[in-house]
């Protein structure tokens, strides 16, 4: 199959063109306007439960994550791992053939075929089953209880905004008229750009920058900041910035964007660094990405006729049990939350349905959300930053441990990077930490169920780690914690307690 014959599967399941619209209920226990991950665990869930519920979607089921986000760039970044690994492949004493080459079209291609291969778990024949009302269709509020879709009106108990979140365009003379790629056109490529300008550093500019030029392309990244990722721990910022630097990408920091022309196929891109009046530079490229940020998508849902407050910047106004300021509505993910991830989106749709469907009270405050950067290499984290911590007043103990004090990391060759802790200095509780690894993602996972259960560190120091592993790291920042409790007057105690044993030795 080719990648045009895979995408025709993957819209197959999640954007059926033969699909007809069901005959609506008279009314629905929930409504779900929106089905990348919050409106399908929501839809599920509540099913599941027994709710009768309806199921709104204007484009894909699965929303950004299996069709624009997680799934293809997931993808794309194993290829570009599985490239820098073969051209590194002589540091560890195995020969390749010389002219080996990436083949773009195969990589996309094989992206193309595991997205399809995945779309029926987000299918709407799928949901179907499970009891849903699937209605493809832009919907929109025509009352403070009711939605209509393609002229059909959907009455509810309860409804639910999960819209999510398009890519932000910032306002450059001369961009639209010379075109870009965001998020959701960058897999659509099949011609490896010989020449690719990413502009905007964080999670998206770095992993994509990283993965094209890995593939070889000749890229240069716009950070507007004075570092990249700025929202993560300066010092596995400045990790992910030298990795990116030795992978070949230019990275210019400081630096905005102030013009792009077109001439023929070359887009020039006019940038100043430093500020207005230090100093400006241009950059001819083949391709542009955009990746400044997200805009939550508010616009042409009725949501002042439902009595919903919103904001075209920050979303939907929700409170901590994601109700609306129409208490017969909620939402979650993208549309409402500073937490753009696919787990965030999930997490807090099943409080709404503990909210809106019963009578509980659970709070998105209550949530403790990880977020991971899949770089090489990967910058995972959970809680505050030390930056965040001083800005809050937050008195930490700052814990750190190098990779390269670590035997597994060390032989693998991948040694760059640390685990960082930081801990209420008044306790042992875990506040926030930040994991610089090959696989950082994997390895914060019990960090994340350490702060959500509300274990102490002293938890992590009884937990044996299989030796030898790059998560022992963990463990070593919990020893490391136990021996600063080893206080000089703790010693003299123990000095005299030895002493007074060893008497009759």
């Amino acid at each position: 199959m080719s990648g045009e014959s895979f995408d025709i599967e993957l819209d197959r399941h999640v954007a059926p063109s033969d699909w007809i619209n069901p005959t609506p209920a008279s009314r629905y226990h929930l409504v779900v306007i929106g089905a990348g991950p919050a409106g399908l665990v929501a839809a599920a869930g509540a099913a599941g439960l027994g709710a009768k519920v309806a199921l709104i979607e204007m484009h894909r089921l699965g929303g950004d994550c299996l069709n624009y986000g997680c799934v293809p760039s997931k993808a794309l970044l194993k290829s570009a791992r599985v490239a820098a690994t073969v051209r590194d492949a002589a540091e560890f004493g195995v020969e390749v053939p010389a002219g080996v080459r990436v083949d773009f079209g195969e990589v996309m291609d094989r992206m193309r075929r595991l997205r399809a291969s995945l779309a029926p778990h987000d299918s709407a024949e799928r949901f179907r089953e499970l009891g849903v009302d699937v209605f493809f269709g832009a919907g929109h509020f025509t009352s403070p209880d009711s939605i209509d879709v393609g002229g059909q009106p959907l009455r509810f108990r309860r409804a639910l905004i999960a819209t999510g979140g398009r890519a932000a365009i910032p306002e450059i003379a001369g961009l639209s008229d010379a075109g870009f790629v965001t998020n959701e056109t960058v897999f659509s490529l099949t011609t490896l750009p010989r020449r690719l300008v990413v502009l905007g550093a964080g999670p998206i500019g770095c992993e994509l920058a990283q993965a094209f030029a890995r593939f070889g392309s000749q890229v240069t990244l716009i950070a507007s900041r004075e570092n990249v990722l700025p929202k993560e721990d300066a010092d596995a910022a400045r990790i992910v910035e030298a990795s990116l630097r030795r992978d070949g990408v230019e990275i210019l920091t400081n630096a905005r964007a102030v013009g792009v022309t077109q001439s023929g196929s070359e887009k020039q891109m006019s940038i100043e660094c430093g500020g207005a009046g230090r100093g400006s530079t241009n950059r001819t490229t083949d391709e542009l990405l955009v990746a400044v940020g997200r805009t939550p998508n508010v616009a042409s849902l009725g949501l002042e006729v439902a009595g919903v407050e919103f904001d075209s910047r920050a979303g939907v106004r929700v409170d901590d049990h994601f109700r609306t300021t129409n208490q017969r509505v909620f939402a979650a993910g993208d549309v409402c939350s500073r937490f753009q991830f696919t787990h965030a989106a999930a997490a807090m749709s099943r409080i709404v349905l503990q909210n809106a469907l019963f009578p509980g009270r659970g709070k998105g405050s209550s949530l403790v959300i990880p977020r991971c950067t899949y770089t090489a290499p990967e910058v995972a984290a959970v809680g505050l930053t030390e930056a965040e911590a001083r800005e809050r007043g937050v008195a930490v103990d700052v814990l750190v441990e190098e990779l390269s004090r670590n035997d597994r990391a060390v032989v693998d060759g991948e040694a760059v990077g640390f685990a960082k802790l930081l801990l209420n200095r008044c306790t042992d509780q875990i506040v926030g930490a930040t994991i610089v690894a090959s696989n950082a993602g994997d390895m914060l996972n019990e960090i994340t169920l350490a702060m959500t259960a509300k274990l102490g560190l002293s938890s992590l120091a009884k937990t044996i780690h299989p030796y030898p592993t790059q998560s022992e790291i963990i463990k070593r920042l919990a020893d490391q914690s136990q021996r600063r409790r080893l206080t000089p007057f703790v010693k003299r105690l123990f000095a005299r307690w030895f002493a007074w044993t060893g008497s009759g030795l």
